[in-house]
């Protein structure tokens, strides 16, 4: 009964028309503001949708990508151990290196080449710290892991080590 009763006001109420023309303009504002305010939401929906639909085809690689840079690390050690073997395994495993980093580059993954930059904690974990009369304090004078990003998004942070300042030797 109740329902019917809702069901037979709403009806009422949307029959009555307005009873003047004044409250007839306020009607149409009304609704033209309701318009108004209902194409914005849609408008921020749709681009909030497709912002999110970007993000997704943009990131969606993240995984497998991050999977795949201990397997480029093992090359680069490879490498390293390789380079005073024979020339024809020094190629082919400097080949297949070279393949791997080209696919992580094209689906986006950028390196992180941390060696004297200044150090920054959003792109570089500090593993420790070496006093250097050389370089500058808070710089990087070693990387002991390449850091990676994905179109901007930090993947994995570079692992430097910092130059510090040398201690002062005080004679006592």
């Amino acid at each position: 009964q109740l329902a019917e009763k809702a069901a037979l006001e709403t009806d009422e109420e949307s029959t009555e028309g307005p009873v003047n023309l004044l409250e007839a303009r306020e009607k149409i504002d009304e609704l033209n503001a309701r318009i108004l305010r209902l194409t914005a939401d849609y408008d921020n929906f749709r681009k909030r949708a497709q912002r999110d639909k970007d993000d997704v085809r943009q990131y969606a690689n993240q995984d497998i990508l991050e999977k795949l840079l201990p397997v480029l690390d093992n090359f680069e050690m490879a490498i390293t151990a390789v380079k005073d073997a024979d020339p024809s395994i020094k190629d082919g495993v400097q080949m297949i290196y070279d393949q791997l980093f080209n696919v992580l580059k094209d689906s986006g993954m950028e390196p992180i080449d941390a060696i004297g930059e200044q150090f920054d904690p959003n792109l570089h974990e500090a593993i420790s710290q070496e006093e250097s009369a050389e370089v500058e304090e808070g710089k990087v004078i070693q990387q002991v892991q390449r850091g990676f990003r994905l179109n901007d998004r930090l993947v994995r942070a570079a692992r430097v080590v910092v130059a510090k300042a040398p201690e002062e030797v005080t004679e006592g």
